[in-house]
């Protein structure tokens, strides 16, 4: 039995965007490279048909990832939760690094979705994993390159 990948609304949106990209216009930009390397002729030291095989590859490979995971996607809308105040998928979480009171504010998402600079941080990542569960006023302690860190939960919001 397959495992359910968890995404937010937005995560499994972007995903379907890039599929119809993937499928409307780089795999048939692709076919196009292809035709146009094999009417050049020999295909023996072709570069550009290597490079567009290549391609085609790449984009085929990525179209089956995706629909994968779509298939197996369970699409939670935050904004639907009600977790009663504790950390969970699609929760946005404000923390104070206890040492040096650093605020910061992260929203746990799937792995396709993560994105550091923009606060999007994986489920299974050492803080996400350190953050789950705990409710407002709790204390997480993660394990940093730089060594372990202390965090307050100041706020948690589901939108």
């Amino acid at each position: 039995m397959a495992t359910t990948i968890p995404l937010t609304k937005r995560g499994a949106e972007k995903l379907k965007a890039e599929l119809h990209r993937l499928k409307t216009v780089d795999r048939p930009a692709v076919i196009a490279a292809i035709s146009e390397a094999r009417a050049q002729g020999d295909l023996s030291e072709n570069a550009e048909y290597d490079a567009a095989k290549d391609r085609q590859g790449f984009i085929e490979g990525r179209i089956q990832e995706i629909e994968g995971k779509l298939a197996a996607a369970r699409v939670i809308d935050p904004s639907d939760l009600d977790a009663g105040g504790k950390v969970v998928f699609g929760a946005t979480v404000d923390l104070e690094e206890e040492a040096s009171g650093e605020q910061v504010t992260y929203q746990i998402v799937g792995e396709d979705e993560a994105d550091l600079k923009e606060g999007l941080i994986n489920v299974s990542s050492p803080i996400a994993r350190a953050l789950i569960g705990k409710e407002e006023g709790d204390t997480a302690e993660v394990q940093a390159p730089g060594g372990l860190k202390h965090y307050e939960i100041i706020a948690v919001r589901y939108a």
